[in-house]
């Protein structure tokens, strides 16, 4: 399957295949929901905390004698039913993460791009590389190839084009400075891409250096 090439400014630049095999019909759904749910339970910090009886401060003295007194008995002021006391069955620090194998996430990312290729949702131009760092230059590129809703741009590592920062004496990198404040847009490199950053914009907008390193990904060696 092969798709169109654009430039920046939208203008068409040839054509690319996409390098690796386009799932069709239901294969994959289950792997992408899966890969979904790890990946939002990776997100989450598990430092929920609340202290129970035998962590709260307070005495240990048991509040009155057993019998005889008519209210009912107890043992410790430091219960959940006095104010001060422990809590019961309350959260407690833990691992929300989930083991997804190596097979799954593939077949969830090939499934993924497959989608939104089918759906026109991908477009390829030939480098993400940019001479300015000004945000409303970028802005406008992304524009003409993408004029409304969230958009993901996806490069490869050659296309990282560095620069001389004058006010730091530190090499920056122009693109990631001129996509960094534009509102429903991110910059992600195709050896990190994951499924869900797929799923998340209405564009996906990919460097020809970037589909093939996804399609390397995709197509993994013996070796590997």
């Amino acid at each position: 399957m092969e798709l169109e090439v654009k430039t920046l400014s939208g203008n068409a630049s040839g054509k690319v295949a996409v390098g690796f095999e386009v799932i069709d019909g239901s294969k994959g759904n289950q792997s992408v929901h899966d890969v979904v749910v790890a990946y939002t339970a990776a997100q989450r910090s598990g430092t929920a905390k609340t202290k129970d009886r035998g962590e709260v401060s307070g005495t240990g003295k048991k509040p009155w004698r057993q019998k005889g007194t008519g209210r009912a008995r107890t043992g410790s002021r430091r219960t959940n039913i006095f104010t001060g006391g422990g809590v019961v069955h309350g959260p407690h620090p833990r691992d929300y993460s989930k083991k997804v194998n190596t097979k799954t996430r593939q077949l969830a990312l090939r499934k993924a791009l497959s989608e939104r290729i089918k759906d026109g949702q991908v477009v390829v131009v030939d480098s993400l590389k940019t001479e300015s760092r000004k945000t409303k230059d970028l802005h406008a590129q992304i524009e003409a190839l993408a004029p409304k809703g969230t958009v993901l741009l996806v490069t490869g590592e050659a296309d990282r084009n560095l620069s001389l920062d004058e006010e730091s004496g530190k090499l920056v990198d122009k693109l990631a400075l001129a996509a960094r404040n534009i509102p429903l847009v991110q910059l992600v490199e195709a050896e990190g891409l994951n499924t869900y950053e797929v799923l998340w914009p209405d564009v996906i907008i990919i460097s020809k250096e970037g589909l093939e390193k996804v399609a390397v990904r995709l197509n993994p060696t013996k070796d590997q």
